[in-house]
């Protein structure tokens, strides 16, 4: 749990020590938590690695100060990266899909941050090209490539992984986590393998993505609402690794849906499509060790709600599923 007792010098110094609170729907015998990184500064998860690449870039030299980060992104990255750029004595510019959250657009923005749309139907494949289109524009620019860049990994198996497990003393039965880029539930899964070969790992995705396609699964590819995870072409999520993945549960957005006003209302969570397609996963998880049906070396399960419902309320969220905008 965050705890910030004494004053801090910056912004940056509050990124990460986010929440783990249970989710009371799951299993009384094999209870779920949940990471909530809304209580980020710039209320995602995103700002973890949004500090820790611009610093190991900088570090590295791969950037240097006053330098430009163009990075494809559906929005929260761009945050993230907006908010540690701006501290870090960094130009932001970022490549966004026009479906997507124009709150989110707006937030880059009032952070200094240059956003550059490309069309919807391009999908995240064509927001990448143009992002590498225009660094190579652009002196003294850099691709972080969220998608395929090793410290996107890193930074959750430098961070996130450790806090879930010294909140539980250790004892993770099982780690369940939406995949967009993959870096969040591949950073943790490395760390929690290392604490215990055994544990469970199950990756999330919208009904409709392909990353169960990486599993041998046969899978049919449609569009989704969830926002935020899963991917229509799996070669450009190249962090994802099948090995450290014991499934892939795929959730219909319905499901989502259903589960985050079911956690606004019952539980007071305010979280968007991606978290209410984890806590569906992670529940079904939890079950599937109660029942016996899924080995894991504990009987707990931790997962991820990425962001807060505020920034999708453009979309109508919170309305019925036929007026939900995904």
């Amino acid at each position: 749990m965050t705890t910030h007792l004494e004053p801090l010098d910056s912004v940056l110094d509050t990124v990460g020590q986010t929440p783990l609170v249970r989710v009371h729907a799951g299993p009384d015998d094999v209870p779920v938590y949940a990471k909530l990184e809304s209580f980020n500064p710039g209320a995602s998860v995103k700002d973890r690695i949004g500090k820790y690449m611009i610093e190991r870039m900088l570090e590295r030299d791969d950037l240097e100060p006053g330098g430009t980060v163009v990075e494809p992104t559906a929005g929260n990255t761009g945050i993230g990266f907006a908010v540690a750029a701006g501290q870090l004595d960094v130009n932001a510019v970022f490549v966004v899909p026009e479906r997507f959250s124009l709150e989110k657009q707006q937030l880059m923005r009032a952070l200094g941050a240059e956003v550059i749309n490309t069309p919807t139907e391009d999908g995240m494949g064509g927001a990448i090209d143009r992002a590498h289109q225009l660094a190579e524009e652009t002196e003294g620019a850099v691709v972080p490539q969220q998608f395929a860049n090793p410290l996107n990994v890193e930074a959750h198996y430098e961070t996130t992984g450790p806090e879930m497990f010294e909140a539980l003393d250790g004892e993770v039965g099982a780690v369940v986590a939406g995949c967009g880029t993959a870096g969040t539930l591949m950073g943790i899964a490395k760390y929690a393998r290392e604490q215990d070969p055994d544990t469970y790992v199950a990756a999330v995705e919208p009904e409709g993505s392909l990353y169960a396609e990486t599993t041998g699964a046969d899978v049919e590819e449609a569009e989704y609402k969830i926002e935020g995870i899963g991917t229509h072409d799996p070669s450009t999520n190249e962090l994802f690794d099948p090995d450290l993945v014991d499934d892939v549960v795929r959730v219909a957005d319905r499901a989502a849906q259903d589960e985050l006003k079911r956690l606004a209302r019952e539980e007071g969570q305010l979280v968007a499509s991606s978290a209410g397609a984890a806590s569906v996963a992670a529940r079904a998880v939890a079950e599937g060790i109660r029942d016996g049906n899924v080995d894991a070396p504990h009987d707990s399960v931790v997962t991820v709600f990425p962001d807060s419902s505020e920034r999708y309320l453009s979309k109508g969220i919170y309305r019925s599923f036929e007026d939900w905008e995904g």
